[in-house]
């Protein structure tokens, strides 16, 4: 019996007035819904709504923290105090679990975003920050980060669950490192080999790097980011490609 794999998405990343991906396509195809909580996206209304869709469908949701640069959407590395920046993270997921909580469900991992995902990879200072942050407001919550990360070493050492996650439209290095979205080739967006990566992915638990060689990528949730062109698309025929080869999807927290 293979064991599940869960589908996470990037949601609610709009604000106001302005849209960022197909948040109701998308929470028709995930099982995980990392929700932007308003430092990099999101508002209050988008967050309500998700929740809303979320408890009555069932999906987990997850609080998808990030810097604060609603202009640079989050992409922007920011050089803060470790203190500083465990108070923004704990204000961002305390913020989405009281919505989710009045929607009927309640935020269950924490997923970085952006800059600071890819900086909590390397760097310890900033990685403890975030657990510090997510063990203050609940220690039975799950990291959600890229497999041999800091954050997930030092969650674990903390007793905090944590979960390794695969990107199906990112491409990888050979060291296991996302490559930039500057370079071309970053991003994947047919939807055949998206989901034929993912396909690899959990049965082999390794994808094909952009030099070309295989890299070990043992995960538990297979990421498609929501504002990548089609995503909902991509998504959609992830789920179908691993149904067909017996695959079960269930979220990971």
């Amino acid at each position: 019996m293979t064991d599940p794999i869960d589908l996470n998405c990037d949601l609610g990343e709009g604000f106001g007035a302005w849209s960022m991906g197909d948040d109701a396509g998308l929470l028709a195809v995930v099982s995980s819904a990392n929700v932007a909580c308003g430092f990099h996206g999101g508002d209050p209304t988008i967050m309500r709504g998700i929740c809303e869709i979320a408890a009555a469908r069932g999906i987990t949701v997850g609080a998808h923290v990030g810097y604060r640069d609603l202009a640079g959407f989050g992409r922007r590395e920011i050089a803060m105090p470790a203190t500083q920046l465990a108070d923004d993270v704990l204000y961002q997921l305390a913020a989405l679990d009281g919505i989710a909580r009045v929607a009927g469900t309640r935020v269950r991992y924490v997923k970085p975003h952006g800059a600071l995902y890819n900086t909590i990879v390397g760097d310890a200072e900033q990685a403890a920050a975030v657990v510090d942050a997510a063990r203050a407001y609940d220690p039975a919550l799950t990291i959600l980060g890229l497999p041999g990360s800091e954050v997930l070493r030092i969650a674990a050492v903390h007793g905090l669950p944590t979960a390794a996650e695969a990107f199906g439209d990112r491409a990888y290095h050979a060291d296991g490192r996302l490559v930039s979205r500057r370079r071309p080739g970053a991003l994947v967006t047919d939807p055949d080999e998206v989901a034929a990566r993912c396909l690899q992915l959990v049965t082999t638990g390794e994808v094909t790097s952009i030099e070309g060689e295989a890299v070990a990528v043992r995960a538990r949730s297979l990421c498609v980011h929501g504002d990548t062109p089609g995503a909902v698309g991509l998504l959609r025929r992830v789920r179908e490609v691993l149904t067909e080869h017996g695959i079960p999807i269930a979220a990971f927290a």
